[in-house]
């Protein structure tokens, strides 16, 4: 167990993943963290996570028959692991004390290594209703809870370490704006040193669509937590519009910034382009995210895959039944919870395609139903799709989605078995990113900043059908380890469903059921590709790109 002072690292995210039974996360961006942090932890980097505790989580989906959504929150059990402790503090907000509490989790990693992270908690019995309910769930209520909940994990999270006696970290890594007043925080603790702030953070930001970055007035901001703010900061938006801009915010307090994938890198620069943006592509934590039939299958053939993700790019010692094998368990497993959930049967003998995404429109879920009578004629009784996806509680156009999505498979009842699973969570995700047979991804490029569930298919042996975005744009080598749809010079609606209509008419369809020989190389292809996508690899150019300060500042010296 490494003590306080050794701690050079604190990671802050709004979110944190580290498994389906603490649901303090809703999507990709708290998976992400959470296989950060693992990743870490089997690096032995000196680390330390700061989020915020969500008793009511994000919110548990229901959809009815014809694909209406609605949300419940229940409150969780609190994890074994997660521990109360007794520090307590207060923090000013809306002109009064607000008591934050904390708890405790303790993760383990591959070679026992212990990684804590802290979840912050203002559900206590000191503070009013209203207060109490700042932290009870994710990305609820209007801006004004935003500003509070982001105060709470910015200011509260940097006096939680001063409180804990963190007082030796080198890095403060911001995992997406949410977490930029730790900037204000440190500005403050340091009294107004602007360099000494930006020689200890690092930023990364995971959105090129404009909505996904928070801005809020700054007479808003100074309603709430006035007293936490300075007078004025330099900030294009500041300035120009009288918004405090959380990217901008954190940017601006860094020494350095990455965006999650090399287009996106680009794309971050041209949306900030007062600012320098690197990247590092995302990687999954591969231990996970692998099936447990794949899990024993290498254990038994290729020890040590675990902690060195690089032995499976030799997998002659594995033959080709073994794999297929594998996956057909990985499939069984999945097509066994659908008739459990839905009482739905799904052929194991059929190919199975699987779409799970965030239901926003720049991910187009609806593309491959563009041509209902041409993808009927494709695909009787040859393929067959499971969908899953939640929308915000306050996206009536994310909502409109799956209720489309549901006509539409209605409109197919009689050509193609088209599922949709209720509850998207991590424990889902596992099941179906190993237990398709080909994962569609069709993103409006260039909106998908990683997309890191197609690497997690990938790893599994399943074959992406994707647009050339984020990851797929630097691992999709077409026809050997999956497909591109499309091109990168264009992406739009109509030319991007014919091309995944042709892909799946002519190259897909006829390789699963006709070319066991080629499907096989394309799943041992995709094993391997995903090893270059990996959360080790990832840590590893975190951690030489952007972590090493007392290395970096010898070699300025």
């Amino acid at each position: 167990m490494k003590s306080q002072k050794n701690i050079k690292i604190a990671y802050f995210s709004a979110e944190i993943g580290m498994s389906s039974s603490l649901p303090t996360y809703s999507g990709g961006l708290g998976v992400l963290a959470g296989d950060h942090i693992k990743a870490s932890t089997d690096a032995n980097l000196s680390m330390v996570g700061i989020s915020l505790l969500y008793k009511e989580g994000y919110f548990k989906q229901q959809l009815d028959s014809a694909g209406n959504q609605t949300e419940t929150y229940p409150r969780f059990d609190l994890d074994l692991r997660l521990t109360k402790l007794p520090n307590k503090f207060k923090l000013t907000l809306r002109e009064r004390d607000v008591w934050v509490g904390v708890y405790k989790y303790l993760h383990k990693g591959e070679g026992g290594q212990i990684t804590s992270i802290y979840f912050l908690d203002t559900d206590l019995e000191e503070n009013t209703n209203e207060d109490r309910a700042i932290s009870l769930r994710l990305y609820s209520g209007d801006k004004n809870h935003r500003i509070l909940q982001e105060a709470l994990l910015g200011f509260g999270g940097v006096y939680l370490l001063d409180n804990l006696g963190y007082n030796n970290i080198e890095t403060y890594h911001m995992n997406e704006g949410h977490c930029s007043f730790l900037t204000l925080a440190l500005l403050d603790k340091f009294n107004g040193d602007i360099d000494k702030v930006r020689s200890l953070c690092h930023f990364t930001t995971h959105t090129p669509v404009p909505a996904g970055h928070d801005h809020f007035s700054v007479t808003r901001c100074k309603e709430l937590i006035n007293n936490l703010l300075p007078n004025s900061l330099n900030l294009p938006s500041w300035n120009s519009d009288n918004r405090l801009h959380m990217t901008e915010l954190g940017l601006y307090f860094s020494r350095s910034a990455n965006g999650v994938s090399k287009l996106h890198g680009q794309v971050a620069c041209e949306q900030f382009p007062d600012f320098h943006i690197n990247y590092i592509t995302n990687g999954i934590y591969h231990p996970y995210w692998l099936g447990e039939s794949f899990r024993n299958l290498f254990d038994a053939k290729i020890p040590g895959w675990r902690t060195n993700p690089n032995l499976l790019l030799n997998l002659s010692k594995v033959s080709n039944n073994e794999l297929k094998n594998a996956h057909l368990h990985q499939k069984n497993i999945l097509l066994e919870y659908i008739k459990n959930q839905s009482s739905q049967v799904l052929s194991k003998d059929i190919l199975t395609i699987g779409f799970a995404r965030r239901a926003a429109e720049y991910k187009r879920a609806r593309l491959i139903f563009s041509n209902l009578e041409k993808l009927a004629k494709i695909g009787k009784n040859k393929i067959q799709i499971i969908f899953a996806g939640k929308a915000h509680p306050k996206d009536d156009k994310g909502k409109k989605i799956i209720q489309n999505i549901f006509n539409d498979a209605n409109q197919l009842k009689n050509h193609i078995e088209i599922i949709f699973l209720e509850n998207y969570n991590m424990q889902l995700g596992h099941m179906i990113t190993s237990g398709v047979d080909v994962w569609l991804n069709t993103p409006l490029r260039p909106n998908e900043a990683s997309g890191t569930s197609g690497m997690k298919a990938a790893l599994n042996g399943v074959p992406n059908l994707s647009i050339l975005d984020g990851w797929w744009a630097e691992g999709c080598r077409h026809n050997e380890n999956g497909w591109a749809i499309g091109s990168e010079n264009s992406c739009d609606d109509e030319s991007d469903s014919e091309s995944l209509y042709s892909l799946l008419e002519y190259k897909v369809i006829p390789a699963f059921y006709d070319d066991n020989k080629k499907w096989m190389s394309i799943m041992r292809s995709s094993i391997q590709t995903s090893v270059d996508f990996t959360a080790h690899r990832m840590i590893d150019e975190y951690y030489n790109n952007f972590y090493k300060v007392e290395e970096r500042m010898k070699a300025i010296k």
